[in-house]
């Protein structure tokens, strides 16, 4: 055996274990991340997102959310978030929920420019930074439930064939 076949044995190996193991690894580091950004935000002044969120939801409640009662609303929202991906549970309910919870953690890229962009829309500051990472959760959860639902699918056809 040449020493190129047995570093693609190991490598066949490697992405063998990553195929096996990938997806699920996934969805828990995003459960991870939600549940710790979403706990943080129980405790006042701990979340660095605290005050762009905290006006945000203002914004988009029209006011009527203010801020005492937002962030334990969000952190509790992240936090189910977070359990729902690390335990695997109620994927087809949660991930609508991360989508929402996305849709308005990218509003403030809109509503406060002058905060999130240094030269918008090109040169996003720390905050827009932060904001604008959020689009690889929004394509991890669409992958994450393309493969749960996938499974289901796939048992199901195969059940009625």
């Amino acid at each position: 055996m040449t020493s190129l076949s047995k570093l693609t044995k190991i490598e066949d190996r490697i992405i063998s274990w990553m195929a096996i193991n990938a997806i699920v690894m996934l969805r828990v580091s995003v459960g991870i991340i939600f549940f710790w950004f979403g706990f943080q935000k129980f405790f006042p002044g701990v979340s660095v997102a605290e005050d762009i969120a905290t006006r945000t939801i203002d914004v988009i409640s029209f006011g009527i959310v203010k801020a005492p009662y937002s962030m334990p609303i969000l952190a509790a929202w992240e936090t189910i978030i977070g359990l729902g991906f690390i335990t695997g549970q109620f994927l087809r309910f949660i991930i609508p929920l991360l989508f929402a919870q996305m849709a308005g953690t990218v509003f403030p890229l809109w509503v406060f420019p002058e905060e999130t962009f240094h030269l918008a829309p090109f040169v996003p500051s720390l905050e827009g930074q932060y904001i604008l990472k959020n689009i690889v959760f929004i394509t991890a959860a669409m992958v994450i439930l393309a493969y749960d639902r996938g499974k289901i699918i796939a048992r199901r056809e195969k059940n009625n064939s």
